[in-house]
């Protein structure tokens, strides 16, 4: 009797099949399937099927890494293991003294020469059916009993079927060959050949039955399996694509869309939920996302946002000087002028004329009533409310006497009248509230009907109102303070900082008083008004006025709780949120709510209380004007006028004019003419030659000039180049876009357990002529595991951008990763030696999208698992395995664990399979047991 060993042996043998039964050698059932055929098997370079398994190739002038799957370029200098003259068949080693060792791959042994490798019967069994033995030179194949080796020396048949086989061509003989026939149909069982089923074989009472495995198809001969393509009905189930494998089939997504746990569905990638997507605001997209910037800011480098330089830009419109500052610009003027409320515009400070709109004035105005001083500071324009935290806000109130830099940097949009005698009287107190909160609220609508004291309105003020106070910048920030004894609870303190500005007028001076006579009585009336404020404020009868409301500039804790407010001042609540009043509204106290501002006002600020007065004396423009350009009446572009507003002249030829509200209009200069009357830019002065993007229009010497370094023009026909935003250069001269504008910066977060290094600009192209190091230095016993997701260097330059991982800067260095190609598709790798010494250069050639690259330190017993993980082909050869190793979130996840592991009972079983496929949580937990319990 045939015992079960026999019978599996049997199964695999074939008559005449050479082929099959060397497939069958790891796996009578199943054909040998080619890893090479799915994404190359996850080779950098060549791939070359084996029986059972493959192995990965590389081409000349490069070697195989440790990770047998990524290619190391080879070096010339000394003998290493980047000298292509090592020698190793299989794995070169450099040893701590200098010089080369070589190693086999597993089931090979190293020959005597010590560079050659050696079949063992630890390899495929040798290539043998049955047994295999080890000689010296080499494996010897054998065979079971009633069993005799075939003459390829591999593979074994039957002793009588070799006996008929060797004899002297027998098929001459009739009889012989109907024994043969016979004998074979004898035979027909499924311990002979499978019974010539391709996969599973059944024997039963009228014969072999033939069956295949799911994904295959019996064929009408009753013994060949075809693989069914899943992809011709219904896409397979896929969401996108559908590609056909053998016996299965793999689903996948378009670009910006991600595989889901069920392997079918897809889902759009929420880029916007990664850390450091974009620098500003994250817009995500279905398949995409986009970057935008704050006002005052450009986008460069698909995600970054870089400050504007304004003032590059045909000096910012201002007709003097222009100063750039973060997000924004200011326009100068000399002394002796005043920056006009189009803030670009200088106009001399001329006194009040009949019929000009004046300044309303800020104002505050303190009366005793019942024995009690109560103080109410009235704000008709130019107040500007910022929330600092949510116990603390800034409040500034009227136009500086000077325009210097308020502290706010807000510019009155009103001319002030020149009858301004000296510089203001400026004083700064400081004031406390005891048990109250700074929260800006809107004063009890009962008690404002019990007070019975005077209140003062804002907008309607003659010229030259005697104001006992102009400007006031106000700034209320709360703390906590510990009572004594253990057990008392904290006390709410308030502290109020207040600056005050006086002006003194001319026809305040007389005979009687001279100027110094004034000063001195303005600021004895300012230290009595501050007196008086300052017991208001200790008696919490403060009051501020807005579009008029009045608000309290703190509360006590009990107003506060009766209140029960949900959003702080200047903001409602909308589907949950609290959101600031956007521009063109204000928050109006009484209502809670946001209004728009009224025709003839504006508010180009958001969460304010007020709107801002428009500079003209009609009441023009639309209600909810976001800015002064929608007040209305002002001049067009290509027109001007001594106000900016109508009636309007044309400009003059030999001038333009691009924007509306402006005094003057810009001269062409060098003596050029415009085309017409009201040109509304350079483009339409008359130059001599015809400037193309990436020059400008030199008026002196009538040539195009080359933009300098550091600049672009996308437009023709400018006389000016745009300085590139933030921190960033151009690699030439001549840049046409922002998108030639490039932070040379090396990129990256360095840390103990993981980290990342990214190239200069990334994800934008990188600079030509950059040298980046990093240094990775893990604490002791940990190892470093390096993912690379993708890598953009552009090969047409031959090599002249590179990325290399070596052990130190010296070029003889163990050298773990080098690459100067593009590769989409990720690898996964142990660093060769504990620390890392890693290089990006570029050259002046072409660029590319560069790299981000992250790490994790691991600890170094789990070596053996790491490298088990990541030297494994099926980790790369499925594209949802691809994909598991560029999804940011993912890897995060991965890496967490790795670095600290306590940590994995953060993310619960439904986590993990919500997170991961079965296919990559089945490859994961197979290389876990067989670690844990290798004898099991």
């Amino acid at each position: 009797m045939c015992n079960v060993l026999c019978l599996k042996l049997r199964m695999c043998y074939s008559v005449g099949r050479i082929l099959w039964a060397i497939m069958a050698i790891l796996n009578c059932f199943w054909p040998d399937v080619d890893e090479c055929a799915d994404n190359n098997g996850g080779c950098q370079q060549i791939c070359v099927n084996t029986m059972g398994s493959y192995e990965c190739l590389c081409k000349q002038g490069f070697f195989l890494s440790d990770n047998q799957h990524t290619c190391i370029h080879r070096s010339d200098d000394g003998m290493n293991c980047m000298n292509k003259e090592h020698g190793c068949a299989h794995i070169c080693r450099e040893t701590p003294k200098g010089g080369v060792a070589c190693e086999c791959r597993p089931g090979f042994e190293l020959a005597k020469n010590q560079r050659d490798c050696t079949l063992t019967c630890n390899y495929g069994n040798g290539g043998c059916q049955h047994t295999c033995d080890d000689t010296d030179s080499g494996p010897v194949c054998g065979c079971h009993q009633k069993y005799a080796l075939h003459s390829d020396s591999k593979t074994c048949i039957e002793k009588d079927e070799a006996a008929i086989e060797s004899s002297e061509f027998n098929a001459t003989s009739v009889a012989d060959v109907d024994k043969r026939v016979k004998r074979r149909l004898f035979m027909e069982t499924c311990a002979v050949n499978n019974g010539g089923c391709d996969r599973t074989c059944k024997d039963t009472a009228t014969g072999v039955r033939c069956s295949c495995p799911v994904g295959f198809t019996l064929q009408p001969d009753g013994k060949t399996c075809k693989d069914i393509d899943e992809c011709l009905v219904n896409n397979g189930g896929c969401d996108h694509f559908c590609r056909n494998t053998v016996g299965s089939f793999e689903c996948s997504c378009q670009k910006g869309h991600k595989l889901l746990t069920d392997e079918r569905s897809c889902q759009d990638i929420d880029e916007c939920s990664f850390e450091r997507t974009c620098d500003h605001t994250c817009i995500n997209y279905p398949g995409s996302f986009e970057c935008l910037c704050h006002k005052g800011y450009t986008l460069y480098g698909q995600t970054h946002c870089g400050d504007i330089d304004e003032c590059s830009i045909n000096n910012g419109s201002c007709e003097h000087g222009c100063v750039n500052t973060v997000g924004s610009y200011e326009c100068l003027c000399p002394p002796g002028v005043k920056l006009h409320w189009n803030k670009k515009d200088c106009l001399e400070v001329v006194k009040c004329l009949p019929g000009a709109k004046p300044v309303p004035k800020a104002q505050l105005i303190c009366a005793k009533t019942g024995g009690v001083e109560s103080c109410s500071l009235s704000c008709p324009s130019n107040a500007l409310f910022v929330a600092d935290s949510e116990n603390s806000y800034t409040l500034s109130c009227g136009v500086p006497g000077q325009m210097t830099k308020s502290p706010q940097n807000r510019n009155s949009t009103l001319l002030s009248c020149g009858d301004t005698l000296a510089p203001p009287i400026k004083q700064k107190a400081r004031f406390k509230i005891k048990d109250a909160k700074c929260h800006l609220r809107p004063r009890n609508k009962e008690k404002l009907r019990e007070a019975s004291r005077p209140t003062l309105t804002g907008g309607q003020f003659p010229c030259t109102d005697n104001c006992q106070v102009t400007f006031v910048n106000l700034k209320c920030d709360s703390s906590k303070k510990r009572r004594r004894g253990r057990k008392s609870p904290s006390k709410e303190v308030s502290h109020i900082t207040a600056e005050f500005e006086v002006e003194m007028k001319e026809e305040e001076v007389s005979e009687s008083c001279n100027i110094d006579c004034v000063r001195k009585r303005m600021e004895q009336k300012l230290q009595t008004a501050i007196k008086t404020l300052k017991k208001s404020i200790n008696k919490q009868q403060f009051y501020i006025h807005f579009s008029g409301m009045e608000y309290e500039v703190a509360q006590k804790p009990a107003k506060m709780a009766d209140s029960q407010e949900l959003c702080s001042t200047g903001q409602v609540l909308r589907d949950g949120k609290c959101v600031s009043c956007s521009v063109g509204t204000f928050y109006r106290g009484e209502q809670e709510q946001c209004s728009q501002c009224p025709p003839g006002s504006f508010q180009d600020t958001e969460g304010q209380l007020s709107c801002e007065p428009c500079p003209s004396n009609e009441v023009q423009g639309i209600a909810g004007a976001r800015n002064v350009s929608e007040c209305g009446g002002q001049c067009s572009p290509g027109h001007f006028s001594v106000d900016g507003f109508r009636p309007c002249k044309p400009c003059p030829l030999g001038t333009y004019q691009p924007e509306p509200g402006r005094v003057l209009c810009f001269p062409c200069g060098g003596g050029l003419m415009s085309k017409y009357e009201s040109a509304v830019s350079f483009q339409d002065c008359e130059t001599k030659v015809h400037c193309s993007p990436g020059h400008y229009y030199n008026s002196t010497t009538h040539r195009c000039i080359r933009c300098p370094i550091g600049t672009y023009q996308p437009e023709f026909g400018q006389n000016y180049c745009i300085t590139c935003p933030g921190n960033t250069t151009t690699d030439f001269d001549g840049s046409t876009n922002v998108t030639h504008c490039k932070n040379q910066q090396c990129g990256g977060e360095l840390g103990d357990y993981s980290g990342f290094i990214e190239s200069p600009n990334y994800p934008g192209d990188y600079p030509s002529n950059v040298d980046c190091i990093w240094n990775i230095n893990p604490p002791p016993k940990r190892r470093i595991l390096i993912v690379v997701p993708e890598i953009f260097l552009p090969i047409e330059d031959e090599c002249g951008d590179v990325l290399v991982m070596r052990k130190s800067s010296s070029p003889t260095s163990i050298t773990t990763y080098e690459t100067c190609q593009t590769y989409e598709r990720p690898i996964a790798f142990t660093s060769r030696s504990r620390k890392l010494w890693i290089q990006f250069k570029s050259n002046e050639g072409n660029s590319g999208k560069g790299f981000q690259v992250p790490y994790v330190t691991y600890d170094e017993d789990y070596q053996q698992l790491i490298e088990d993980i990541v030297r494994d082909g099926r980790l790369y050869a499925s594209e949802n395995h691809q994909e598991i190793l560029k999804d940011k979130k993912l890897i995060k996840a991965l890496f967490d664990v790795l670095a600290h592991p306590q940590n994995y009972f953060k993310y619960t079983a439904q986590e993990s399979k919500e997170m991961f496929p079965r296919s990559f949580i089945k490859l994961l937990r197979s290389k876990v047991s067989r670690f844990l319990r290798p004898y099991k």
